[in-house]
C-alpha cells in the first residue's frame, strides 16, 4: 500500500542531535518543507535521539535555532524519538514472533575483521551468529535473518517495488544488505527499524532525504511489508559537496549553519539561494 497517493502530503525532517546542522541539512530540510507546502500539506520535525552515546540536548536547541534562522516552520510539536521506545520493542516482538530475528554477539572489531567485498561492492555481515546457541545474558544486537524475511515476503508477491519521485519505480533488493541490525547493543532500535515505525506513526506520505539513503530504502520497504505499514513515496535528492567533491557530513567537519550565521550570513536569503541552486563559494551539487 503506497501511503502518498490521493492523500494530503506530509513530509518530515529528522536530524540526529549529535552536532550542529550544516548546509546539507539545510538543503534537505528546505526540500522537505517546500514539497509539503507546495501541495498545501504538512511538514513535521522529528529528533532522532536514540543514540544515547552521541545525542546531546544542546544540539536539539541548536537544530531549532538553525531551522528558525533559515525561516523554516513545522506543524505540530517535535516528535522526540526517545519517547517511542515501546513502539520499537513492539515491532521487534512482532518480528521475533515471526522467527526472523537472532542475537548477534560479535564486536565491531570482529565484524570488521570478517567482512570483505570486491572493490565497489557493499560488504555485508556474513551471518556469524546465525544459528548460534543463545546467550541471553551476553551483550547482543538483534539482526534480521534477511533470507527468511524475504522468503516470507515472497509469499505475498515480494520483493516489492517502491517509488522515487526523481528516479522512478525501484525494485527492492533487501538481500543485498545482508542481515542488518534492527536493535543495537547500545541502542533500543537501529535507524532502519525506528525510521519506518516513526514515519508510519506520524502519517508521513512523502520522504525527502539524501541519495545516500536510497539503498537503505530496500530494507525499509521490506520492514514496512512485514509490519503491515504504509509505504511512502520517496524523493532522494543529490548531496551537497565541498570543493574537494566530498559530501558534507558532520564526521567530515562540514562548516555549520551556526558558523555561517556568526559570519553575518542572512539565513532567509541563504534559504532562497539554496532553493534556486545558488550555493556559497566552495560548495556544489554533483555535475555543478
Amino acid at each position: 500500500m503506497t501511503h502518498g497517493q490521493g492523500k494530503q502530503v506530509v513530509t518530515r525532517f529528522a536530524p540526529s542531535p549529535t552536532g550542529r546542522l550544516h548546509l546539507g541539512h539545510a538543503y534537505s530540510a528546505l526540500q522537505a518543507q517546500d514539497r509539503a507546502r507546495a501541495s498545501g500539506g504538512r511538514f513535521l520535525l522529528r529528533i532522532e535521539d536514540i543514540d544515547g552515546t552521541r545525542s546531546r540536548p544542546e544540539h536539539v536547541e541548536g537544530i531549532v535555532e538553525d531551522l528558525r534562522w533559515l525561516g523554516l516552520d513545522w506543524d505540530d510539536d517535535m516528535l522526540i524519538q526517545s519517547t517511542r521506545l515501546d513502539a520499537y520493542q513492539a515491532a521487534l516482538d512482532r518480528l521475533g514472533g515471526l522467527g526472523l530475528l537472532y542475537r548477534c554477539y560479535c564486536t565491531r572489531a570482529e565484524i570488521a575483521q570478517s567482512l570483505s567485498a570486491p572493490h565497489g561492492a557493499v560488504a555485508v555481515y556474513p551471518g556469524t551468529c546465525r544459528g548460534a546457541a543463545p546467550r541471553p545474558d551476553a551483550p547482543h544486537a538483534w539482526r534480521i535473518d534477511m533470507a527468511k524475511a524475504v522468503a516470507l515476503a515472497a509469499l505475498d508477491g515480494g520483493p516489492h517495488d517502491w517509488c522515487d519521485e526523481i528516479a522512478g519505480v525501484q525494485r527492492a533488493d533487501p538481500l543485498a544488505h545482508g542481515d542488518v541490525v534492527l536493535a543495537r547493543k547500545d541502542a533500543p532500535a537501529s535507524y532502519h527499524l525506528a525510521v519506518v515505525i516513526d514515519d508510519a506513526f506520524q502519517g508521513v506520505t512523502h520522504i525527502v532525504r539524501g541519495e545516500d539513503l536510497r539503498a537503505a530504502t530496500d530494507v525499509h520497504r521490506l520492514l514496512q511489508h512485514l509490519l503491515a505499514l504504509p509505504t511512502p513515496v520517496y524523493r532522494h535528492h543529490a548531496l551537497l559537496r565541498g570543493a574537494d567533491g566530498v559530501r558534507l557530513a558532520k564526521r567530515n567537519d562540514a562548516p555549520t549553519l551556526a558558523s555561517l550565521r556568526d559570519a553575518g550570513v542572512d539565513g532567509r536569503a541563504l534559504a532562497d539561494d539554496l532553493r534556486a541552486g545558488r550555493l556559497p563559494i566552495g560548495f556544489r551539487l554533483p555535475d555543478a
